[in-house]
């Protein structure tokens, strides 16, 4: 009698059809299609973001650079070992960071348009303008 019980239950068992599957697949996609491209623009104007924050943080090291030697480093790995007479750093905590996209911040002494100095970001592309998460990111006084 058990054994009949048992049986019965296994053919009276059903799962997901293809078709159930092939209907949950195509509305997963079209979901991911919908959202991955809003997700994919805020890891870049996070990237954007993190690279204005080191540079202001570039920035004030900089600046404390030159209260203690009287001008600005010809380069920003100075900011982080010099022999230069004043020079009391390291000014960062670790040697400088390379951009969001693995890019090495530009230094620029005198910067333009009678700027002390300039950093810039050359952004996601690494090339000079461009738009978008291409674009240069750039500070100076």
């Amino acid at each position: 009698m058990l054994l009949k019980q048992r049986r019965e239950s296994v053919k009276t068992q059903s799962g997901f059809t293809l078709v159930e599957l092939l209907i949950v697949i195509v509305i997963i996609g079209l979901l991911g299609s919908l959202v991955a491209p809003e997700m994919f623009s805020k890891v870049g104007s996070s990237k954007q973001s993190t690279a204005k924050a080191q540079m202001q943080m570039l920035e004030t090291s900089l600046d404390t650079y030159y209260l203690d030697i009287g001008q600005y480093p010809e380069s920003l790995d100075e900011l982080w070992q010099s022999d230069k007479e004043g020079w009391d750093g390291p000014y960062v905590r670790k040697q400088v960071p390379n951009d969001p996209w693995g890019n090495p911040y530009i230094l620029e002494v005198p910067g333009p348009n009678g700027m002390a100095y300039q950093i810039r970001s050359l952004g996601k592309d690494g090339r000079v303008g461009g738009e978008d998460e291409n674009a240069d990111i750039e500070v100076g006084r």
